[in-house]
């Protein structure tokens, strides 16, 4: 059996046959499976902390996600893209997973879900923050997993 492989890394740090192959799978899910045309590149994948993580198996691109810092100090996850042959196998949740490892427990992490996959994303610990709306013609959810203090910080109302 093939082994899942993990990875991460800044868009600007890639070689170019791996960034082409991200950038053809979300294409293909979110332009073409999801007929939704938009500016699938908005520029923030150029943003200098802007990440990218990918998962692969046999050298075979399966899923992507990325991870943008926000003014407000939270991580959106975004762009997150299942081959079609690779869905219901756990990769997307694997990629999930490793992203929320990457970042720890303290950052708080948001997401706008496509509203059929809440219920996946509260697995993760995500919870809906807001009303229902609709992007590119598909209802969305926005969604927050908080950043939890670590148990050896103390926090007080003092400065």
């Amino acid at each position: 059996m093939a082994e899942l492989r993990l990875h991460a890394a800044h868009p600007r740090d890639l070689d170019p046959e791996t960034l082409y192959r991200i950038l053809q799978l979300r294409t293909m899910v979110f332009v073409v499976e999801q007929r939704c045309p938009y500016p699938e590149l908005d520029g923030r994948d150029l943003e200098p902390a802007a990440e990218w993580l990918w998962a692969t198996e046999d050298g075979q691109l399966l899923a992507t996600m990325r991870l943008l810092r926000e003014p407000d100090e939270t991580v959106r996850i975004g762009r997150v893209a299942t081959a079609q042959p690779a869905r219901s196998r756990g990769v997307a949740g694997r990629l999930v997973a490793f992203a929320l490892q990457r970042l720890g427990d303290s950052v708080e992490v948001v997401l706008d879900a496509q509203s059929p996959l809440e219920a996946w994303y509260e697995r993760f610990g995500f919870g809906r923050c807001g009303a229902e709306f609709v992007e590119d013609g598909i209802p969305h959810v926005p969604m927050r997993r908080p950043g939890q203090v670590p148990p050896n910080v103390t926090v007080s109302d003092s400065g």
